[in-house]
């Protein structure tokens, strides 16, 4: 392994660490890394990381890369292997080390792998935090040092985490589980199979090259078999993983498909009366059919910018007892530690089912509805796509239009929204639009929809 002064700075992305193996990344990136990651947390006084992977075919490769370059500065590394991304944050909490490196790079194409990263308690690093570190990385000037590496197996202390958690009643729920062959395959089932429920599951084999769809579970075009399988078999809903295990996506027992802040509303609902703090947060992109909702049963939705890294550390921060974002990620703090778990998620869900006799569509009923559009994505490059979003601001400006700027630009209107954002995970614009009718959608799409062709030109 050798340092790469040529490091692509166009991985250095807003959440995490990302790109394509191996044009962009590879064992020397990982190795790169590695170097810049141990000389800096050695450099703010910590001693030990945690290190683990996802179950992509590239991360064995750029996990023991990782480490190489981390123990090559004088840093001790306690090692997961393969593990689920909140696998990785327990053993952070559990172990008080808040230093750590997951190789992942979540829900992307098989092709892509990357790296969630965190220097200390504050939570994984984000927007100029990353920007930074690629400037540490390209100084070059890392410590020397000759870390050990000691092997942990976190799994039990999970199960056990999960067995504390959770209060199943009297009714017995059937749910078909959907994995998508990502990471949550090597512990799904056993955690699942704890708790009275009955199990169909499918695409269940651990296969880092996601042979049967594509790993994100909050776009329903991936839940297609899911769908089938559901009402094939009767069940009471399914419920699906991303590939490094910290989203989940639901259908209902119909076949519907649950988008991420109907469920959020589901989970409000249910815990509202049951916590002290009645404030719950919602990203940018989730519908106003969530802020309504809090707002009916007395509570405050806070709207905040999308992205993990920075949603779960607002919840944290602001003590909040639940939020969430469109894309999945959701954080339990009522009972759980924080951490954003696709399968904790859903068995809150499987949870809340057993102690009703009421349907997910039942759970649903007396919420304002509107027409939506799911997230669309506009292929443009890294350098093109921050250009956009201030060219659509400067439009809504000229036109009067109301807008948030926390997080691209969310035009609001009395009858609907337009939200234009720059992607923080890929070379795309992405776009949502919601209206009180199909007319209205259709109209805020055209014009939006229109501006953003023209301006990526």
């Amino acid at each position: 392994m050798k340092y790469k002064n040529d490091i692509d700075r166009n991985i250095f992305r807003g959440y995490d660490i990302r790109g394509v193996y191996p044009s962009q990344i590879d064992g020397d990136t990982a190795y790169t890394i590695g170097l810049g990651f141990g000389s800096y947390i050695k450099s703010i006084g910590k001693t030990t990381c945690i290190v683990g992977h996802d179950n992509r075919i590239s991360s064995d490769e750029l996990y023991k890369a990782l480490i190489e370059g981390i123990k090559s500065t004088g840093i001790d590394i306690i090692s997961l292997g393969l593990c689920t991304t909140p696998m990785y944050y327990y053993a952070c909490i559990k172990l008080k080390v808040y230093s750590g490196i997951m190789v992942t790079a979540s829900h992307n194409p098989k092709d892509d792998n990357g790296f969630k990263f965190a220097f200390d308690e504050s939570g994984n690093c984000k927007g100029q935090e990353i920007q930074d570190f690629l400037e540490y990385i390209l100084k070059g000037e890392f410590s020397s040092g000759e870390g050990k590496v000691t092997n942990y197996n976190i799994e039990p202390d999970y199960i056990e985490l999960f067995k504390s958690n959770l209060n199943f009643g009297p009714r017995r729920v059937k749910v078909v589980l959907d994995p998508a062959n990502g990471t949550t395959s090597v512990i799904m089932k056993k955690l699942y199979e704890l708790f009275p429920i009955d199990i169909v599951s499918i695409n269940d084999t651990s296969d880092g090259t996601f042979p049967n769809h594509h790993p994100d579970p909050c776009v329903e075009a991936n839940l297609d078999e899911l769908k089938k399988k559901v009402v094939e078999v009767g069940a009471d809903i399914g419920l699906s993983f991303d590939g490094d295990g910290d989203r989940m996506g639901m259908v209902s027992a119909t076949g519907e498909f649950i988008p991420t802040d109907k469920f959020m509303i589901i989970v409000v609902r249910d815990i509202i009366n049951k916590v002290s703090k009645q404030e719950f947060l919602a990203d940018v992109k989730c519908s106003k059919s969530l802020s309504d909702e809090i707002e009916k049963l007395g509570g405050k939705c806070i709207t905040y910018r999308t992205g993990n890294s920075y949603t779960k550390a607002k919840v944290r921060d602001a003590d909040l007892p639940f939020g969430g974002e469109l894309s999945g990620h959701v954080y339990f703090r009522d009972r759980w530690p924080g951490f954003d778990s696709g399968l904790y998620a859903g068995l809150r869900m499987l949870e809340i089912l057993s102690n009703t006799n009421k349907s997910v569509s039942d759970l649903l009923s007396g919420i304002n509805e509107y027409y939506s559009t799911e997230e669309l994505k506009f292929a443009t490059s890294d350098d093109k796509k921050f250009a956009i979003i201030d060219k659509i601001g400067e439009y809504a400006t000229s036109k009067g239009y109301n807008y948030l700027d926390i997080d691209g630009v969310k035009v609001i209107f009395p009858d609907g929204f337009a939200l234009v954002r720059a992607s923080n995970t890929g070379p795309n614009v992405t776009a949502r639009f919601e209206a009180t009718t199909k007319e209205r959608l259709n109209e805020l799409q055209d014009e939006f929809i229109g501006l953003i062709e023209t301006l990526n030109k």
